[in-house]
């Protein structure tokens, strides 16, 4: 699909791999609306590409809704729907003295696997109201796993969980979106360079790094910004994951 004046819709588009996704569609002629719940830097980067932004919670299915409404109504119906937004909480299943981390649990599914299929639900449904591009196209839907649904570390159930599921309902999405003419895809990123990565010491991250096979750095979120372009622009990707991650494997911990 030719992202040209077409309108994309990016979830956690305030930092990180969303901000970064945001600059490259709006760089390629697309009008994008940013869904974040930092409101503030939200609408840095909206003002910075020409966009627009709403403060959103995606693990609140009534927020994503209005959120959609609003994007439609100041920039048009999207047909490139991409989900960034995440949290990676860790906590032991059962932690010291008996505890327990269920609200963790609960709190990183709410967010990571509900806000992704809401912010998924309410952009296709959009999508399959337009007309279809010459390709037969409608839509692209792109949603953000992790490595970790494969390679889950100590401390990861909950996250390796919810990335699980984004990968696993990738297929089914996409089958059952295709008489529609919309594409569903996943990305598993790796190690990247985000606000979560930063904050770590620098002892720690070299750590982190010495796993990484090749090229032996972290990512950069600009690079998985170039794996969105790539998906919205190869009308044969559909229905899968696509690890993106230099050959690394997460060990146990």
């Amino acid at each position: 699909m030719d992202i040209t004046d077409k309108v994309a819709v990016v979830s956690g588009g305030a930092s990180g791999l969303g901000a970064a996704t945001a600059r490259r569609l709006a760089s390629e002629g697309a009008r994008v609306g940013i869904l974040d719940f930092d409101a503030e830097r939200g609408a840095a980067v909206a003002a910075e590409i020409g966009g627009h932004a709403v403060k959103t919670d995606v693990g609140d299915e009534a927020s994503v809704a209005a959120a959609m409404s609003e994007i439609v109504d100041k920039l048009g119906a999207p047909r490139v729907a991409v989900s960034c937004a995440g949290i990676g909480l860790a906590a032991r299943i059962v932690g010291r003295e008996g505890k327990l981390s269920t609200d963790l649990f609960e709190k990183t599914i709410r967010v990571n696997l509900m806000g992704t299929y809401f912010v998924m639900s309410y952009a296709a449904r959009e999508m399959m109201a337009l007309e279809p591009e010459d390709t037969g196209e409608r839509g692209v839907i792109v949603n953000t796993a992790s490595i970790a649904y494969q390679d889950g570390q100590f401390g990861q159930a909950a996250y390796s969980a919810s990335k699980g599921a984004i990968a696993a309902m990738c297929l089914p999405a996409a089958r059952e979106m295709a008489k529609q003419g919309v594409r569903v895809m996943a990305i598993a990123p790796g190690l990247f360079n985000t606000p979560m990565m930063e904050g770590l010491p620098e002892d720690v991250t070299a750590g982190i790094v010495a796993n990484v096979p090749f090229p032996h750095r972290l990512g950069e979120p600009a690079e998985y910004a170039q794996m969105v372009s790539q998906i919205v622009a190869n009308p044969y990707l559909n229905g899968t994951t696509i690890r993106l991650d230099a050959a690394v494997r997460l060990p146990q911990r």
